[in-house]
C-alpha cells in the first residue's frame, strides 16, 4: 500500500507519528531539573494557543499520519479548560494520553474514563518526602504518591517518571523498583537531560549502565528479564520475575533512540520543535492566525530534523554551553 502523504516524514526515512502537546507553561511545582531557581518569563496569554486553535493544529497532524497525541505542559491540567481540550482531541481518531505531576489528577478521574483516556505519565522523583520536596520546592508528595495509588486502582496505565541525579536520587533505584512487586507500574528512570537554567553537567547523570550496575548488584541475574521494546520505543525495558510490573530506562543523552524516533512536539505558544534537544523552533500559530495552510510549514520543520540529538552526536558535546541554549524544560513541556 503507499503512503498517502510524506509530510511527517524526515530525510531519514523517519514517521514522525507521535504529537506531543504542551497546554501550558504554568506549573504548581519548581522541580530543579525543568524550571530555573527564579522561575521563567511566561508568554503572554495572547501567544498561548486557545482550545479551538490547539485541536484545528491537532487535526492537520491526525491528517497527515500522526496516530498518538499526548499532553504536557507544565502541568497541563491546572489549565482551566483542559476538560474542553481534553474531550475535543478525544473524538480524534488517535491514542490520547497525558503526563502530569500528579497533584491534582484525582478531580479529573471521570473525565479521563468518560473520554476513553487510559495511559497517564506521573512525574515522581523521590519515595523520601524530604527529598521530594526538595527538588520539586513544594510539598505535596503524599497527595502524588496517594494519587499513582489511586489511578492503579481505577484501572489506568499508570507510567512513573522518576529523573535520576547523581548524588540525590540514585540510591533509591532498587525502591522503585519495588514499587512494581505486586503493583502493575512501570517506573522509567530518565537521565538528566540539559536545559536552560537546571545547572546540567555530566556528573550529575546517572547512565543506563549505573542502572543496570545496580540492578545487578540486588537482584540474582536469573531474576532480571530484558523485555520486548514497542516499536519506536524510548525506553529500553526490563522486568524482575514474577513482578507485577516492569521497568525501563530512558537514556536520552548517553544511549539515544534517535534512529527510530517519531515523536515531534508543539509548545503552548504554537512553537514545532522537531527534537527536544533542538535550539531551534517553527512557528505554527502565526501562519494558522493569518489564515494560511500550516502543511508546507510542518512538513519543512520535519525534514529539517537531524540525525541526533539535533547534531550532537558525542557525549562531549554536551559539554559546550551553547548546547544547553535551549528553553527551560517547563516552558518545551516534557
Amino acid at each position: 500500500m503507499t503512503k498517502p502523504n510524506t509530510i511527517l516524514t524526515d530525510t531519514f526515512g523517519r514517521e514522525h507519528t507521535y504529537l506531543r502537546i504542551s497546554l501550558t507553561e504554568r506549573c504548581n511545582l519548581r522541580c530543579t531539573y525543568c524550571m530555573p531557581a527564579d522561575g521563567i518569563a511566561l508568554s503572554p496569554k495572547s501567544h498561548i494557543m486557545t482550545y479551538e486553535e490547539i485541536y484545528t493544529i491537532a487535526k492537520e497532524f491526525v491528517e497527515h499520519g500522526v496516530t498518538k497525541i499526548r499532553l504536557t505542559g507544565g502541568e497541563p491540567l491546572v489549565r482551566k479548560d483542559v476538560g474542553r481540550i481534553l474531550e475535543q482531541l478525544a473524538s480524534l481518531p488517535v491514542e490520547l494520553a497525558i503526563t502530569t505531576n500528579g497533584v491534582i489528577v484525582h478531580r479529573f478521574i471521570d473525565l479521563l474514563k468518560k473520554i476513553g483516556l487510559k495511559k497517564i505519565n506521573v512525574s515522581l522523583d523521590s519515595l523520601n518526602n524530604d527529598k521530594n520536596t526538595a527538588i520539586t520546592r513544594r510539598d505535596y508528595f503524599t497527595k502524588v504518591h496517594d494519587n499513582i495509588q489511586l489511578l492503579v486502582k481505577e484501572g489506568f496505565e499508570v507510567k512513573v517518571n522518576c529523573v535520576l541525579i547523581k548524588g540525590f536520587n540514585d540510591n533509591e533505584i532498587v525502591d522503585f523498583i519495588e514499587l512494581t512487586k505486586t503493583r502493575p507500574l512501570q517506573i522509567r528512570f530518565i537521565e538528566f537531560m540539559p536545559f536552560d537554567g537546571n545547572k546540567w553537567n555530566l556528573d550529575k547523570l546517572v547512565s543506563l549502565e549505573e542502572v543496570l550496575k545496580e540492578v545487578y548488584a540486588h537482584y540474582d541475574a536469573q531474576s532480571f528479564i530484558r523485555l520486548k521494546d514497542a516499536p519506536n520505543d524510548t525506553a529500553k525495558n526490563y522486568q524482575i520475575k514474577g513482578y507485577a510490573g516492569s521497568f525501563a530506562v530512558i537514556s536520552s543523552v548517553t544511549n539515544p533512540f534517535c534512529d527510530s524516533c517519531n515523536r515531534i512536539r508543539l509548545t503552548a505558544n504554537g512553537q514545532l520543535k522537531n527534537c527536544l534537544f533542538s535550539t531551534s523552533e517553527t512557528d505554527l500559530l502565526t501562519p494558522l492566525r493569518e489564515g494560511k495552510s500550516i502543511v508546507p510549514v510542518i512538513q519543512k520543520a520535519v525534514g529539517s530534523k537531524k540525525k541526533i540529538r539535533s547534531g550532537m552526536e558525542t557525549l562531549e558535546q554536551f559539554k559546550d554551553p551553547d548546547s544547553h541554549n535551549n528553553r527551560s524544560m517547563i516552558a518545551i513541556g516534557g
